[in-house]
């Protein structure tokens, strides 16, 4: 079953933003080594429940923090999310060394992210 794991913070101030939630919750942040200006937030030991997320730079429209769901497949979720009601704000898109990664909105006007881990995408 397709489980939420992953999270991204979307930030003005990517800065300021690593400073509250370091300082309010104790999270860590590492500097992704990505094609994009992006830090990994640890949040926790591995050993509690919860997930991890990621902290990026705001896109224009953009607001409130989006969920990634893992599935085995992005081509075949994203049709199932548009035969359902829900609809593609941003197609399959590769993550270098990563997987694959589209943006929804669910029947409710909530943005949601699927993700298709494959350390071979580029």
């Amino acid at each position: 079953m397709p489980r939420i794991v992953h999270f991204d913070v979307p930030a003005d101030d990517t800065a300021r933003a690593q400073k509250f939630y370091s300082e309010v919750f104790g999270w860590k942040f590492d500097k992704w080594n990505g094609p994009m200006e992006y830090w990994m937030a640890i949040t926790g030991d591995d050993k509690q429940p919860g997930i991890n997320g990621g902290l990026s730079q705001r896109m224009p429209g953009r607001t409130g923090i989006t969920n990634a769901i893992d599935v085995p497949s992005v081509d075949e979720f994203s049709k199932k999310i548009q035969s359902k009601g829900g609809e593609i704000i941003m197609p399959k898109t590769p993550i270098p060394g990563v997987g694959y990664f589209a943006q929804c909105m669910d029947t409710e006007k909530n943005v949601f992210g699927i993700i298709e881990f494959d350390e071979n995408a580029k």
